[in-house]
């Protein structure tokens, strides 16, 4: 693999790791386990039980609405103006009390979304934001890809989703359960005269739609069933074309320098070639959807009438006893036909629930992954020191380890690790920090101590900088004077006007500056232990110069461990150690995991990013 691990680190990961599509009994329940955590889970029982009182309460009113069929259509077949005009007065009343129910389960509905969504976010920024969880994850393979849009775009239309859908069956099945009865009593007396015999069939509207109903569930299933795979498939790659608009984004400067729009352009153009051939595919199944449903839907118009007439010309009921009778089969018949009007919405629920179902599933799942394999040991050293016993770090293509197999570092020590290219030094640099932990052997950190990790590329939070550089959880804050006396020593005294501009930092310095920065932020913590990753590498002489004079001058009693070509001043780091890589060793094998597993102890080691 040459270099691969030291430059591209992910593969490693990538090689090892691969998530298997879970099934829909997992993903419910993982988004079950999410609620079920949240500190909103009561307010949603109960806003749901007042939805359920909400719609029973209509439901009762519906029935009502029913039942007012019959004199209000007799009394218009009769012409009694009378009976006419006391009915329109029930209707009001009836009506009235609907619409304000109807407002409250609008208002409800609304209540659900947010406090869902609310819910559902905060789970999944907890489950990724747990220590090294998103660094692994992110090197995961296509798991990985996007999590924000699973977080942010998937989640909040999965909550809309869930919350109509859920509201839509509730609703169907109380009224179904509402006007069954209203119908068996209505058809119970309906009799068939057919060459002089009578044919009574008790219950015949309820069967009739019922059958009605069945069959435009079983084809309208029959043909959406795809549109599951491929509303997916679609959010895949909406979030591929996302992501290379973000990318091009964020390099414009390269880009331009290397005269590579035409290569972006045709980039994007071709991610979006993907999104509308997606496109193209839902919409030619919806279309096919489209004339199930349409068909069913216009016969509809006219079922009841047909499925009643015969009675209703052999004179056993009235008119207005048949429109209520319609008014029923529409009722029951709307309810059944839930599922044919939902096939669409409920294709795209399947499949946003598969993305941010998945997502959950592999962040627990990261935790476990090569549970069959060796984990290196972490623990404390009383005596302060930091030391590594047999450590060897396992990767995909062998184990990356010291030369010696033994290895005490003293505080204050300042120790220069070199390895050849491809001998997994970075690798080696994220097994101290816990980020990987596969291998054997053992890393006893200082007791009481947290060291500093200074990777290759920075990390600044968003907000002053002033809260980037001083320490968060420090004994004092720094002052104005030291801090600008710092940033003055690394050649950034211009920033000391902007200690509390809040800023992007990462957007506003040059890569040069980002990383001198960082190594400011050391002068201003000043920790006992710091280990940097190939940092130092980038510098050219003056500037490292000015890095290792604010080092000795901020922290003459800090431990350092320079992991990197070792190319530096031998006078700063006078003892020296080598990385070597072992291709004869057993290697990391590829593991396939799966929902349901069990999250095991988190890594014992304490890690802060310079």
């Amino acid at each position: 693999m040459n270099d691969q691990v030291d430059h591209n680190p992910a593969a490693a990961q990538q090689a090892a790791f691969s998530v298997e599509a879970s099934s829909l009994g997992d993903q419910l329940a993982t988004i079950r386990l999410g609620l079920t955590k949240s500190p909103v889970r009561k307010w949603l029982l109960w806003t749901s039980l007042g939805m359920v009182a909400v719609i029973a309460a209509t439901s009762i009113g519906q029935v009502l609405l029913n039942r007012w069929n019959q004199p209000f259509y007799d009394a218009l077949a009769r012409r009694d103006m009378a009976a006419f005009l006391h009915q329109l007065m029930v209707f009001a009343f009836i009506a009235g009390g609907i619409l304000v129910l109807n407002i409250g389960q609008t208002w409800l509905n609304q209540m659900i979304r947010l406090k869902l969504r609310e819910a559902l976010t905060l789970d999944l920024i907890d489950q990724w934001m747990r220590p090294a969880r998103a660094f692994r994850l992110a090197n995961a393979g296509a798991i990985g890809v996007n999590p924000d849009q699973r977080m942010q775009q998937d989640a909040a239309h999965l909550c809309d989703l869930s919350t109509d859908l859920g509201v839509g069956l509730l609703q169907s099945f109380i009224l179904l359960v509402s006007f069954v009865g209203v119908l068996w009593q209505l058809s119970s007396g309906f009799v068939f005269h057919v060459g002089g015999y009578s044919l009574a069939i008790p219950g015949y509207m309820v069967w009739a739609a019922l059958l009605y109903a069945g069959a435009a569930s079983w084809l309208s299933w029959l043909v959406g069933r795809p549109l599951i795979n491929l509303n997916s498939d679609r959010y895949t790659r909406e979030a591929e074309l996302r992501s290379s608009m973000v990318r091009v984004n964020e390099n414009v400067d390269a880009i331009a320098l290397y005269h590579g729009e035409a290569d972006a352009r045709r980039r994007l153009e071709l991610d979006l070639g993907t999104v509308l051939g997606a496109m193209r595919r839902i919409y030619t199944a919806q279309i096919n959807l489209s004339w199930v449903t349409d068909t069913y839907g216009w016969i509809t118009v006219v079922a009841p009438i047909l499925v009643a007439a015969p009675v209703y010309f052999a004179g056993d009921i009235s008119f207005g006893g048949l429109m209520m009778a319609v008014g029923a089969f529409n009722q029951v018949n709307s309810s059944l036909r839930w599922f044919i009007n939902n096939i669409g919405s409920i294709a795209d629920w399947r499949a946003t629930l598969m993305r941010v179902a998945d997502f959950r599933i592999a962040l627990d799942e990261t935790d476990v992954l090569h549970n069959r394999e060796k984990r290196i040991e972490f623990g404390d050293n009383d005596d302060g020191s930091l030391t590594f016993e047999k450590l060897e770090v396992a990767s995909p293509d062998g184990c990356t380890k010291l030369a010696d197999s033994h290895v005490e570092i003293h505080p204050g020590e300042r120790i220069m690790i070199t390895g050849e290219p491809g001998a997994g030094k970075t690798l080696f640099f994220r097994a101290i920090a816990g980020l990987w932990p596969w291998g054997s052997g053992r890393i006893g950190l200082p007791a009481g101590e947290t060291p500093i990790f200074v990777p290759r590329v920075p990390y600044f939070p968003a907000g002053t900088l002033r809260e980037v550089l001083d320490h968060p959880d420090g004994p004092a804050p720094a002052s104005d004077a030291d801090i600008s006396a710092v940033l003055a020593e690394v050649g950034l005294g211009r920033l000391s006007s902007s200690l509390d501009r809040s800023a992007r930092w990462e957007r506003e310095l040059a890569d040069d500056e980002q990383r001198l920065l960082a190594f400011a932020r050391l002068a201003v913590r000043k920790p006992k232990w710091v280990i940097i990753d190939e940092a130092l590498d980038a510098f050219d002489g003056p500037s490292l110069r000015r890095v290792l004079a604010m080092l000795e001058k901020h922290l003459p009693g800090t431990a350092i461990l320079n992991i990197g070509r070792g190319q530096h001043n031998i006078h700063f780091f006078p003892r020296g150690l080598t990385i070597v890589k072992d291709t004869g060793a057993p290697a990391l094998k590829p593991v396939r995991v799966r929902a349901g597993a069990i999250e095991p102890p988190p890594v014992a080691a304490r890690v802060r990013r310079g």
